[in-house]
């Protein structure tokens, strides 16, 4: 199996892509981003870290970038920001990391002659569905600095395969969760507050419809991706197909762990009116037709695995319930 680097590994979709990626038998390194507390994040909890080489850095750093790359077959980069409202605070910095740190990585690959990238969207970039389901010629709308970086960094790396041949496809997932995801997100911030013993859950706006995919479904897509010869060049979204509001998610939740909470809203959850993604609704077609990739894990099912991860008191432990995460 070829070597991988993952980029961003000690984040929740990279440290499951890690895991899974050992598991099919590839040379995983993996990408941490500095820090003097010595801690690699997410990577710190997985069972296969003794078959991982961890490397500690930022993608920030373009001289840094080409020594990371060297001896790579295959990069999955995954580094970026992506909370939506802590881009609202500091946009600079998602111009720096998303769009510069995709540049530094795309020049470092062509220089070190990698054979496959897969750089990863989202399905922010869409903004709200001007129809459904959102396949891939769907217009790109930057409603947030977050969802504008990443168009950004979208066509710098599809230029890099235009331009130099950097043999690259862009991956774009829908609305990844799962264990260990940031309580930035919908679905953990709900389940921490519930798990943490909460009987008034503080949420934003719970009308916007979503494809919420399961991580390792998401996973699965990012692989298929990479081994496939005819995704080179393309764009390709990974998702469910099924559309579900947050409001009606947030009630299976609450079927499965407690009856008794109430939803309040919090203002400061709330994002700006023209910001707010209104509705997300993956067309999958394209990567089962490349790739005859399927999604595993339905959402009941994702929903479970996720609650009862919550549950552990050392999983739990890493989130604070009391606190709005952006």
């Amino acid at each position: 199996m070829p070597k991988a680097l993952v980029t961003g590994a000690d984040g929740f979709i990279g440290s499951h892509l890690t895991e899974m990626l050992v598991a099919q038998g590839y040379t995983v390194k993996a990408l941490a981003q500095y820090n003097s507390f010595n801690s690699w994040g997410w990577l710190d909890t997985i069972a296969c870290l003794d078959a991982v080489e961890v490397v500690t850095g930022d993608v920030r750093d373009p001289h840094f970038c080409k020594l990371l790359t060297r001896d790579t077959e295959v990069i999955f980069h995954l580094a970026a920001l992506i909370a939506i409202p802590y881009s609202y605070v500091a946009p600079d910095s998602y111009v720096d990391t998303n769009i510069k740190g995709t540049l530094n990585i795309c020049q470092a690959a062509k220089e070190n002659g990698v054979s496959r990238v897969i750089h990863t969207s989202t399905s922010e970039v869409y903004g709200s569905a001007r129809y459904v389901p959102i396949d891939e010629q769907h217009p790109l709308q930057p409603q947030s600095p977050y969802s504008a970086s990443k168009i950004a960094a979208d066509a710098m790396a599809m230029s890099f395969y235009n331009a130099f041949n950097l043999p690259l496809t862009v991956a774009r997932p829908f609305n990844t969760f799962g264990p260990r995801q940031s309580a930035r997100a919908v679905i953990p911030t709900i389940i921490s507050q519930i798990a943490a013993g909460k009987k008034q859950i503080q949420l934003g706006d719970v009308s916007p419809t979503r494809d919420f995919n399961y991580v390792e479904d998401t996973c699965r897509g990012f692989i298929a991706l990479a081994e496939a010869e005819n995704t080179i060049g393309e764009t390709v979204n990974i998702g469910s197909g099924r559309e579900i509001s947050v409001f009606d998610t947030l009630n299976l939740i609450k079927q499965s762990m407690a009856g008794d909470v109430e939803f309040i809203v919090d203002e400061q959850r709330l994002r700006p009116e023209k910001s707010e993604v209104s509705r997300l609704c993956c067309d999958n077609r394209k990567i089962r037709m490349l790739t005859g990739f399927e999604p595993q894990v339905g959402l009941e099912e994702g929903l479970q695995r996720t609650i009862a991860w919550f549950l552990n008191p050392d999983n739990l432990k890493h989130y604070k319930a009391d606190l709005y995460n952006v």
